[in-house]
């Protein structure tokens, strides 16, 4: 956040943009935070595309010159007989050349190719990567640079937003609405350390939620809250939420 306030105060009094590294989801929120508190204003999030997990942070001042902090790639495997090169495969293969994560946004790999997978880059790596990478788990891998992500990638279904009603804003009462169970399951999930909150581990079954909130649980999946609303009859919470 310190960071993050001294490049607000360096795109204000200068009137020139700046933006960060990929941010994770518990990172954008800070980040949030930081821009509000330096009454900076002027600032967007974007990860390459529409629905991105990582996304940079941009501080744009009015009239300031634009820039485009992110670049694409493609990585085609030829596998020769071994196993295609997965997710983890090519972020592996992409740290390994000494690079920090925050250089690094999301991988999508293609469903109507499955030699074929993306990356969005920050732009000054891009070539340095599509240079460097030349295998990614036991395939030789070959790197171009392109102009954009295939619309398909990311342009699935639209996830459909459900709505339940809970008889408190408990993260178990919660977490137990949106994944179908009772609340003595989901206290298991917690007590197990299996369940997040914007990345960051849940204690407790009793901490309370709020809305933009996204659950993580290990081994089922993720859940974002998004709006609580107001009180049925018998005096229960209406919420929403997707799940990914």
């Amino acid at each position: 956040m310190r960071r993050v306030e001294e490049l607000c105060r360096v795109a204000q009094n200068r009137g020139i943009p700046r933006y960060t590294g990929f941010l994770s989801d518990r990172e954008q929120i800070l980040a949030e935070a930081a821009c509000h508190k330096a009454s900076f204003e002027e600032f967007r999030f974007w990860g390459g595309y529409e629905g991105a997990e990582r996304k940079v942070l941009c501080l744009e001042p009015a009239d300031a010159w634009q820039e485009e902090p992110l670049a694409y790639l493609q990585m085609l495997a030829a596998s020769g007989g071994e196993k295609l090169p997965g997710h983890r495969d090519y972020l592996g293969s992409i740290l390994g050349l000494g690079l920090d994560r925050a250089c690094l946004g999301d991988l999508l790999c293609d469903p109507k190719d499955a030699a074929s997978c993306y990356a969005v880059v920050l732009a000054d790596k891009q070539d340095f990567i599509a240079s460097e990478l030349t295998s990614a788990g036991k395939c030789p891998v070959r790197v171009s640079p392109c102009e954009q992500l295939p619309k398909h990638l990311y342009q699935g279904e639209e996830r459909a937003l459900k709505e339940a009603t809970v008889s408190s804003l408990r993260a178990d009462a919660v977490l137990a609405a949106m994944m179908h169970t009772s609340r003595t399951k989901a206290a298991d999930y917690i007590a197990a350390g299996r369940v997040e909150i914007n990345h960051l581990p849940l204690r407790a079954a009793h901490e309370p939620v709020y809305a933009r909130d996204i659950f993580t649980v290990r081994g089922v999946g993720r859940y974002q809250l998004v709006e609580i609303g107001g009180k049925s009859r018998k005096d229960r919470v209406f919420i929403s939420f997707f799940q990914y």
